[in-house]
């Protein structure tokens, strides 16, 4: 009953992706940051390096292609793991598998605070390994956290 559990929510992933809707700040253009229509997220290239960042607990996730790289303060090395990127209305999601793991992760944009940083993110991130649901901000190579580099 579990597995079957585990694969519905799977397979509702792209759709509550999809329909997660944030209310955007305008740019210098006057356009939003989130789209309320039905395009898929693009404000994220496929090259860009994208780290996600969260504490209480602290972790760390870096994406690079179709790789990912999870590690916490009692793993620092990481654990590297395949994903799958797909792009939601208003985000992009990530799936794989990390020792036996589920891992389903949500990225959308929307200024962030990790509040002991003192930095600002142009991204939140949902992050669930098996039952644990983590909680967080992101950015990416391209698209950086503006504040002290090392607080």
């Amino acid at each position: 009953m579990k597995k079957m559990m585990r694969i519905a929510a799977l397979s509702c992933a792209p759709l509550l992706l999809a329909a997660c809707v944030q209310e955007g700040e305008d740019d210098a253009n006057g356009d939003t940051d989130v789209s309320e229509d039905n395009e898929t997220y693009d404000g994220i290239a496929e090259d860009e390096e994208i780290t996600l960042v969260g504490n209480e607990p602290f972790w760390n996730i870096k994406i690079d292609g179709g790789t990912a790289s999870y590690s916490t303060p009692e793993n620092i090395d990481g654990s590297a793991f395949n994903v799958t990127r797909f792009a939601g209305n208003n985000g992009l999601g990530f799936s794989g598998d990390l020792d036996g793991e589920t891992v389903q992760i949500a990225v959308t944009p929307g200024t962030c605070s990790d509040t002991m940083s003192d930095r600002d993110y142009p991204f939140t991130a949902t992050v669930e390994i098996g039952s644990n649901t983590l909680n967080g901000c992101g950015y990416t190579d391209a698209q950086p956290f503006t504040g002290d580099e090392a607080p």
